[in-house]
């Protein structure tokens, strides 16, 4: 049984209807980026030469890597196929900026390709819109063609840091089907089935970083790194720990991958015990005495983190909500009943049912023995 509300679903989606098959592919390259790019945007792309055949496909490699342009051209180059005349279908606008690699718009020009066609215009900056223009003023037909809404799905990190300056971040719990992410006790070891555990790493394999709380590793030990899916890096892992309360033989220190711990209040031993870890640890104190979460997610923003899944329990979950920071949730729920608990999120009381926080599903999946449903805040009327 799979029920698909709408098509926001983690690796893949149905494409809009105008959407080349050429374009589809490179939707489909580009996902082969997951895991593998942050903090670069997951990008595919796909030359046809001027015959109409294949000449050379390629997606983003990890960062200071080749870009997807920059791959395909390679890949035509090993096959003997002269680019001259071709058409390109790129899934994001080819950059024009020299970063860690020089600009894709101007290895297009130099390859003499005569056509490219691009599903999303680039987010950043330093990108909007130039490297369309430097295509365009050397002569090469540029086309916008439908896929841009997959697109940015696939991006939907990278594009909420470079318009929103913050990371997209997606909130995941397991739950039964009374709303229970734990017993009494804080056991929550496991609600859910093994398809959904799995699934929750293709997930966490997707962030930049995996959030929790201090009050988390204390009572888990949780290690919070991709282990049940295959990836070719970690993601940096973040503590919320006000006081420097995490254990320095916690699990979520060790290798591999770094780890960030954002504090409110300094205590030199503690740090030192942390630092010698590995950590590193960041004062962000807010009014109250607690991690100003906003600015944490500003200052993983200038990190390069795109996406920012959190792991949590019922209070940092709760906090994050009530600020109004959670950008998606992801639940996993169970065909089960726990009785009395710890839930989802502590958040307090409201005296009326129109004060609640309003998501709208964007997708509802069973995955083994469970469902998935995604869902994003409902957006005013």
């Amino acid at each position: 049984m799979s029920e698909t509300i709408t098509t926001t679903p983690p690796m893949s989606a149905t494409l809009p209807s105008d959407t080349s098959g050429t374009m589809r592919e490179a939707l489909a390259l580009a996902a082969h980026a997951v895991g593998l790019s942050d903090p670069n945007p997951r990008v595919g792309c796909v030359i046809v030469g001027a015959n109409g055949r294949l000449a050379g496909r390629g997606h983003t490699q990890e960062a200071g890597g080749a870009h997807a342009e920059a791959m395909a051209l390679r890949d035509a180059a090993a096959r003997g196929v002269d680019v001259r005349g071709a058409t390109v279908y790129v899934t994001l606008e080819p950059c024009s900026h020299h970063g860690r690699t020089p600009p894709c718009a101007d290895a297009l020009v130099a390859a003499g390709v005569a056509r490219v066609v691009i599903a999303l215009r680039d987010p950043n900056p330093l990108v909007s819109g130039r490297g369309a223009a430097r295509l365009e003023a050397a002569g090469i037909a540029v086309e916008w063609d439908g896929g841009g809404t997959e697109s940015r799905e696939l991006n939907i990190g990278f594009v909420s840091r470079m318009e929103r300056g913050r990371p997209w971040l997606r909130l995941k719990a397991a739950v039964s089907l009374d709303g229970r992410a734990a017993l009494a006790d804080g056991t929550s070891q496991w609600i859910t089935s093994e398809a959904a555990r799995t699934d929750g790493h293709a997930w966490r394999k997707r962030a930049s970083a995996v959030l929790t709380g201090v009050g988390t590793v204390r009572e888990d030990d949780p290690r919070l790194d991709v282990r049940l899916v295959a990836s070719a890096r970690q993601p940096v892992r973040v503590v919320v720990d006000s006081r420097l309360e995490t254990p320095p033989g916690a699990r979520i220190l060790a290798p591999p991958g770094s780890v960030l711990v954002y504090a409110a209040v300094d205590d030199a031993g503690r740090r030192q015990a942390l630092e010698d870890q590995g950590a590193e640890i960041v004062l962000l104190p807010n009014p109250t005495g607690k991690v100003d979460l906003a600015a944490m997610l500003g200052d993983l923003a200038r990190r390069g983190v795109n996406e920012l899944h959190a792991e949590a329990g019922e209070k940092l979950n709760a906090s994050l909500l009530a600020a109004g920071l959670v950008d998606e949730l992801l639940v996993y729920v169970a065909p089960r009943l726990l009785g009395s608990g710890r839930g989802l999120a502590s958040l307090a009381p409201i005296a009326r049912l129109e004060e609640a926080l309003g998501f709208a599903f964007t997708s509802v999946e069973r995955v083994g023995a469970d469902l998935r449903l995604l869902l994003r805040p409902r957006l005013p009327a």
